[in-house]
């Protein structure tokens, strides 16, 4: 769309978004990153929850570790119900968001203390597109969901009304499905190599879709143009019901 006011700013857009498209169908990648560092849980703590332990203790690993549909090899969750499987097998987040909330809080935010597994930088990584596929060393990934704080999360950080200040922020990062296996280290490439058309983004998930944006997802769900996690799912339903 276009008026007096915009037109300009949108062909722009729509020019760069072309452009991107093509470099992507080239095998350029639509922008990189790094990986600063690949976490996986260290022990086991106790917890007030009601699992009574929590594997959100995740340190930086020296070496290549490999990566399977379940996540980072010898990563655990401690709470199935809630936390890993396929569709949020990996937990990313950036490492420029990381450092805004160090000046926030007044103290390091360290690879892994928010329980990610992949610190990462130079990727807006809150605002990826729902469906963006990641090249990283030998393994692909997709982003699938944005990260909810719980209560867990709270008592980690041991900082005031964190679930609420957290949420208000909705620097969330994001959940990763793990399209291709392999191993992957600290200091490898992040390639953005595929973002689809809807646009929608993790963040734009987590602070609640437009209705047109979830009619986008569904549309093209539909069509078999990607796949959502039935949480996504889930969301889109709920929207187009209001």
């Amino acid at each position: 769309m276009t008026d007096s006011s915009t037109g300009t700013a949108t062909s722009s857009t729509t020019t760069a978004a072309g452009a991107a498209a093509a470099g992507a169908a080239a095998g350029a990648p639509l922008a990189v990153g790094r990986l600063n560092a690949v976490c996986r849980v260290h022990q086991l703590e106790p917890d007030a929850g009601s699992v009574g332990v929590t594997a959100i203790d995740k340190r930086p690993v020296a070496s290549a570790v490999k990566v399977n549909r379940l996540g980072v090899y010898a990563d655990v969750q401690a709470d199935r119900e809630h936390h890993g499987g396929e569709e949020q097998a990996v937990y990313a987040y950036a490492q420029e968001e990381a450092d805004a909330w160090g000046e926030r809080l007044g103290r390091e935010i360290p690879a892994g203390l928010f329980g990610e597994n992949l610190r990462v930088s130079g990727l807006a990584v809150t605002d990826a597109v729902i469906g963006e596929r990641w090249v990283v060393g030998e393994a692909e990934f997709e982003v699938t969901i944005p990260r909810t704080p719980c209560a867990t999360f709270a008592r980690r950080m041991g900082e005031e009304r964190w679930v609420r200040r957290f949420t208000e922020q909705a620097d969330t990062g994001c959940y990763l499905r793990v399209v291709r296996k392999g191993r992957i280290a600290a200091g490898d490439a992040v390639a953005v190599m595929h973002r689809p058309r809807h646009g929608v983004t993790v963040r734009e998930l987590f602070v609640g879709p437009t209705p047109a944006q979830a009619a986008a997802l569904r549309d093209g769900q539909q069509a078999g143009e990607w796949e959502l996690t039935a949480k996504v799912v889930r969301e889109i339903e709920r929207v187009l019901a209001r």
